[in-house]
């Protein structure tokens, strides 16, 4: 089974877009992303990498699973 890797801001950022997510949005330090009731704060603003631990934390406040992120 395929493992998550880090990603670069900008297709994290296209791959919440495919879950359904809009945005980002500029909120003070860092933009969001909204879906629903659901309101992610998506950290790295100087649009990097983002890593394996953080992408890891981010999806599980998301409710995406690891399995859905790599499919898609």
């Amino acid at each position: 089974m395929p493992k998550v890797t880090p990603v670069k801001w900008t297709h994290f950022v296209k791959q919440l877009r495919n879950f359904r997510f809009e945005g980002p949005s500029s909120g003070g330090k860092h933009p969001f992303i909204i879906k629903g009731d659901l309101v992610l704060t998506i950290p790295n603003p100087y649009k990097d990498i983002i890593s394996v631990d953080l992408l890891t934390r981010i999806l599980k406040q998301a409710k995406i699973s690891k399995e859905e992120w790599l499919k898609k």
